[in-house]
């Protein structure tokens, strides 16, 4: 019996060590090649760079005509303002689909989740004729002041499930001593979203910064390019051929992604796990 079962443990081994290889591997291609002479990345599937070079950071930092701490630094600004507006916004619209009794609560919640379902693609020709009107388009105010409107309806229902976790004599001590919904929800439920409110940054901070799609509709100046959309025009300019600086390229826009979901790891699968399970 002991023999079958090692056997067993052996052969799961085996098979989750060839998956994550499989997973990994183009991952460590990518950053292997990006150190390769331009003559060498296809050359082998080897991902060491066996005649280790720079050359291809240094000469695709501003091969697109434009450095890339511009395209870097425009998706930061995007990212924190987004960040910010989602977490405010959602959390104050979930404090009030979960605590709060108003006229069609259940109907108005309902259509909030409805939304889940439209993708960019159904509402983005109604969308860009509205900013087109406010003459928003070119500027970062399309990917930002609608986060500030708790847009995002899948952090709402996320901090919905954490608050309806919240025990409700909290909000009725606070009650009793005077306080009103404005501070029950800033000094009694805000406090305790906090794992629900990191969850919310880290994904939307990632979501935003690896955008790309609505980033190409409302920007078409360069100088306002993000992350995306500069690794876009490098692959135009390259015109398939200086792949060496697009790897490389590529390595950096992974590395601010990556750094903040290493750091927030823990904390993030904690706050998944205590928000979308609750009834």
């Amino acid at each position: 019996m002991a023999t079958k079962t090692t056997k067993y443990h052996w052969r799961a081994h085996t098979v989750l060590i060839a998956a994550v290889v499989v997973m990994i591997y183009p991952l460590v291609w990518l950053v292997g090649a990006s150190f390769k002479p331009e003559n060498q990345i296809f050359s082998t599937l080897d991902p060491i760079p066996w005649h280790f070079t720079i050359e291809n950071y240094l000469g695709g930092w501003t091969a697109t005509g434009t450095s890339f701490t511009v395209y870097l630094a425009n998706s930061a600004t995007i990212a924190v303002c987004v960040v910010i507006g989602n977490v405010v916004s959602c959390s104050l619209a979930a404090y009030a689909f979960a605590r709060l009794d108003f006229a069609f609560r259940r109907l108005w919640f309902g259509l909030m989740l409805g939304t889940l379902m439209l993708p960019f693609q159904a509402t983005m020709i109604p969308q860009y004729t509205i900013f087109y009107k406010l003459n928003w388009i070119n500027t970062f105010l399309p990917l930002v002041v609608p986060q500030l409107l708790a847009f995002d309806s899948f952090f709402i229902f996320l901090m919905v499930q954490f608050i309806r976790g919240i025990p409700r004599q909290l909000d009725e001590a606070a009650a009793i001593d005077g306080a009103g919904h404005a501070r029950i929800f800033f000094s009694v439920i805000f406090p305790l979203l906090r794992p629900a409110l990191l969850t919310t940054a880290v994904l939307t901070f990632i979501w935003t910064f690896n955008d790309f799609l609505r980033q190409l509709v409302y920007l078409s100046d360069k100088s306002r390019y993000t992350v995306p959309l500069g690794l876009n025009s490098f692959i135009d300019r390259a015109s398939g051929s200086s792949y060496g600086g697009m790897l490389a390229m590529s390595v950096v826009t992974l590395v601010p992604t990556v750094v903040v979901f290493l750091v927030c790891q823990k904390r993030l699968v904690d706050g998944v796990a205590n928000t979308g399970i609750k009834g």
